[in-house]
């Protein structure tokens, strides 16, 4: 467990790590004051730090709405100089015990390098949108009714609480979101003066009937050629509780003055915008892996979120990293609820957790990873069947990084 008093230690190895690049004082007391020492490790050689790693206390959003602990796995790295000594196989070995002492069924994180941790479990299971949209020539059509949002700038920071209320009636809406602790609403701020030429961070708020319904933050970036204004926007975030306050902050987007592009970034799959563009293909879109889910413990995860088809497999689960969830497992389940308990059945499915994680929040198609290989049907029309089972309405969504 790492001690307070060697936190500064802690964190230097860690952006050293990252390329060393120092941060600003006020980005280093929030990232200080959001991390929990008895939930973070350390590694040692001798009386030199050399390797890092946290968890931090999250829920996240899973299938049927529940929100489920998970320990967002974060600040994990090894010095140069430590490599390819088992460090970092020793902290995930360490964490993921604790995670399971805790009794989080969950483990999440981001990946830096995607291939490092597929041998812990984990496995992307959300995915965001990148976009640079040709503001100049793309219209946007949006549905009657939404003139009648009131849109009005505001400060950032002084408007931190009611964005925080409109995402937290988010949440619930999307499985892959964080319900956040108190203190993460300011990494939305953090870093607001920049020293790239954007401008500083701005934000909009849209009102229907007197009330907040929604926000955007973004940075604009001026650019000037002989022909004119062809300004940059990029997109930071946006929430809305509605279609028509969604879809008037977009607008908004698109039609601010002496810009002709917009820098999108991590946008749900299925976001409303797509539908209403004249031209995609001047969208610009790319596909990229957000959150990775790693299930520690398998009985509890399956269990905690419901099926929107109804679902009865044995699943045959391997987990080398984690042999407590490995043998045979029965999964009952409906859009109701769920029962995953060991069973000495015949398997219908055979697959490693990280199939499991991949499919878990509803965005990895279990009849996809059948189809690479990945996923091995011992009962005809077992696979399809589950595929239905684990499916979402809605894409899942990491709302931020962590």
């Amino acid at each position: 467990m790492l001690r307070a008093e060697d936190w500064d230690r802690w964190y230097d190895v860690l952006l050293r790590a990252f390329g060393g690049v120092p941060e600003q004082a006020e980005e280093r007391e929030l990232w200080r004051r959001l991390t929990s020492c008895e939930r973070s490790v350390g590694a040692w050689d001798g009386g030199e730090l050399v390797g890092t790693a946290g968890a931090f206390d999250f829920r996240l959003t899973v299938p049927g709405g529940a929100s489920v602990p998970a320990a967002g796995v974060t600040m994990v790295g090894v010095s140069a100089t430590h490599r390819r000594r088992g460090l970092l196989t020793s902290m995930m070995r360490r964490q993921l015990d604790d995670v399971r002492a805790w009794g989080e069924p969950l483990a999440v994180l981001t990946a830096s390098e995607p291939e490092i941790y597929g041998r812990f479990g984990y496995a992307a299971a959300t995915f965001g949108l990148h976009a640079e949209i040709d503001t100049g020539r793309v219209r946007l059509s949006v549905p009657e009714g939404t003139d009648d949002v009131r849109l009005t700038y505001a400060d950032p920071r002084a408007t931190l609480d009611a964005c925080e209320a409109v995402y937290a009636r988010t949440v619930a809406l999307r499985p892959g979101m964080l319900d956040r602790r108190p203190g993460w609403e300011e990494v939305a701020v953090l870093g607001a003066q920049t020293g790239d030429g954007a401008s500083p961070l701005q934000c909009v708020l849209a009102e229907r009937e007197g009330r907040v319904s929604g926000y955007v933050r973004f940075r604009v970036q001026p650019r000037y050629t002989d022909s004119g204004h062809n300004g940059e926007v990029q997109l930071q975030d946006l929430a809305a509780l509605d279609p028509l306050s969604q879809a008037a902050l977009w607008r908004f987007l698109f039609g601010i003055d002496l810009t002709s592009s917009l820098k999108v970034r991590g946008r749900p799959l299925d976001e409303a915008w797509q539908y209403q563009v004249s031209d995609i293909r001047r969208c610009g879109l790319r596909v990229r892996d957000q959150l990775y889910v790693r299930l520690v413990d398998l009985g509890a995860a399956l269990q905690a979120r419901t099926y929107q088809a109804p679902v009865d497999v044995v699943l045959e689960v391997e987990d080398a990293f984690c042999p407590w969830n490995a043998g045979r497992w029965r999964l009952s389940g409906d859009p109701e609820g769920a029962v995953c308990e060991r069973t000495t059945d015949a398997a219908d499915l055979a697959l490693s957790v990280r199939e499991l994680g991949a499919a878990y929040l509803g965005g990895v198609s279990l009849a996809a990873l059948g189809a690479a290989g990945r996923v091995r049907e011992l009962r005809e029309g077992a696979l399809a069947a589950a595929a239905a089972g684990f499916g979402s309405a809605v894409a899942p969504w990491l709302p931020h990084g962590f």
